[in-house]
């Protein structure tokens, strides 16, 4: 159902190879019986019992190709209008050709699968591209509007969509759900918007509601209906030319002038389901990877193992899935490891799950308990994780800032009295570290009132993302903080508020929020 927003018949390259067989041509009707011993005879009259030998022809088809961007651009049918915004948007990617190829470093372990996954379903392939628009293939990506994952799911839609958000798992940033999530829930505004695609990616950016009043308005007004007629949301407004820019940009990179790195077009990772919650550095050793390159694979998870009642199945490496299932195997299946404490006085169910970086439900779970009381002197069993695999991830928060340094940025003002040594004792950072991001020597002297920057680690197990946020009207920083489980004070010293009772609706914010805490 490519329907009106592309050419149903530039997407016949997705047949079978073609080749033009030999023919033989004769004629049959009047032939002749031809005598046991024949003399050859030299004649001026063309041969029609030779078979004709047709030169062949052969046709690499999509899914032939080495590069899964060319699998993508051979069907690539949407007409590109030449107008201001498509414009815009592709210049942009032409200025800044680095983007792309970051992207393409990101999609490099997933595009294969979605691109198979919209064939399957027989939908346009400008769809494989919208995670570029969505969120530039960051598997982590979080926006202002609580928006998660390579395909920008907000929490509502996610549950609509069967997307499970909890402690352990957001279903957003599963690969493998959330793609299946976003395709239902393209094919559903298709099918509502009567085939218009335009129309079923508007709103998916921002609500059917939305474009449906956009259409009525225009309609009642004597006005076209078509996309580029409508009164939407200037970010929306933007969101489909912008998709695009980026196909024709892609589709016609010798034309441009830019090269994005090719991707093998064969799979490269493959789903297991071990069928119990497993350690993710306990999976890592066993598929003989590093922890950091299976959570980047499998970023739904928020802690340190995968959901005690499910999903917990996982993507690994196409070569490293034989050795996985070796090694769970001849290890007894085992998925966790369980530590024997004694209990001691003060202790609760809660107070041990927060020290042991897990839940109460899970410590209960592990003893057959159904109630939460503990006696001091008694042995219960709590699941720990293999190791500290929580703070691997914050590992994963820097591949989108823009600084030399991890985790968040944060301003020191200089105040008399002090000096490199004494600043970067108190912020507990490197002198080595202050001078690296500021752009001077350890000779040159600080000056009273002049700001520092500075990089703050994050805490053990956080994935950081930087996200703006409009001030509304109603909005108090207690509200804003509880909203993105972030400190008051910390947002106060991110964007130096001082001495201000109130917020301005309009004023923006930089938060930068852990990902795997706002799930729920």
């Amino acid at each position: 159902m490519k329907s009106r927003f592309f050419l149903a018949s530039a997407l016949l390259l997705a047949g079978c190879q073609i080749t033009n067989t030999v023919e033989e041509q004769a004629n049959t009707t009047n032939k002749k019986e031809e005598s046991p011993v024949q003399t050859p005879a030299v004649s001026t009259q063309k041969d029609t019992t030779k078979p004709v030998i047709t030169e062949q022809v052969i046709v690499i088809t999509p899914q032939e190709q080495d590069d899964v961007w060319q699998r993508i651009t051979m069907q690539l049918a949407a007409d590109i209008p030449e107008n201001k915004q498509v414009k815009y948007y592709r210049n942009w990617y032409l200025r800044y050709p680095g983007h792309l190829k970051t992207v393409a470093e990101r999609a490099e372990p997933f595009l294969y699968y979605i691109t198979e996954e919209i064939e399957k379903r027989n939908l346009p392939l400008e769809l494989a591209l919208l995670p570029i628009v969505e969120s530039s293939f960051d598997q982590f990506a979080y926006s202002h509007g609580r928006a998660a994952g390579l395909w920008q799911i907000i929490p509502d839609t996610g549950r609509r969509f069967g997307l499970e958000q909890n402690w352990w798992y957001d279903g957003r940033r599963d690969v493998v759900e959330s793609t299946q999530a976003a395709l239902d829930l393209l094919e559903y505004l298709n099918r509502k918007f009567d085939g218009d695609w335009l129309h079923a990616l508007a709103a998916y950016n921002t609500g059917e509601g939305r474009v449906f009043r956009a259409i009525r308005k225009n309609r009642a007004a004597g006005k076209p209906t078509d996309f580029w007629s409508l009164d939407l949301p200037k970010e929306t407004s933007g969101y489909v030319p912008k998709l695009l820019a980026v196909a024709d940009v892609i589709k016609n990179q010798k034309k441009y002038g830019i090269t994005i790195p090719s991707i093998a077009n064969k799979p490269v990772v493959e789903l297991v389901k071990p069928g119990t919650q497993m350690d993710l550095a306990m999976a890592a050793n066993y598929a003989g990877i590093k922890l950091k390159d299976l959570q980047s694979l499998n970023p739904a998870y928020n802690h340190w193992a995968t959901s005690p009642d499910g999903p917990n199945h996982l993507l690994l490496p196409i070569d490293k899935v034989d050795r996985f299932n070796r090694q769970f195997t001849s290890n007894g299946r085992q998925g966790m490891k369980v530590v024997r404490y004694r209990v001691k006085s003060g202790d609760t169910l809660s107070v041990l799950a927060q020290k042991y970086k897990t839940t109460t439900k899970q410590i209960q779970r592990a003893n057959n308990m159904t109630g939460s009381s503990i006696r001091v002197g008694r042995h219960i069993l709590i699941p720990v994780a293999m190791q500290d695999g929580d703070s691997i991830s914050a590992q994963l928060a820097t591949r989108t800032q823009k600084s030399h340094g991890s985790g968040y940025r944060t301003t020191y003002e200089v105040k008399s009295g002090d000096s490199l040594w004494t600043i970067a004792r108190s912020q507990k950072v490197s002198i080595d570290q202050i001078t690296k991001w500021n752009g001077f020597s350890k000779n040159k002297p600080l000056r009273v009132g002049k700001k520092l920057t500075l990089w703050k680690d994050s805490q053990s197990g956080a994935v950081i993302r930087t996200v703006y946020y409009k001030v509304r009207s109603g909005d108090n920083l207690s509200a804003i903080a509880q909203r993105y489980k972030v400190k008051v004070s910390d947002v106060v010293k991110w964007n130096q508020i001082k001495g201000q009772k109130y917020l301005k609706p309009g004023q923006k914010l930089k938060l930068y929020v852990d990902v795997t805490k706002v799930s729920v």
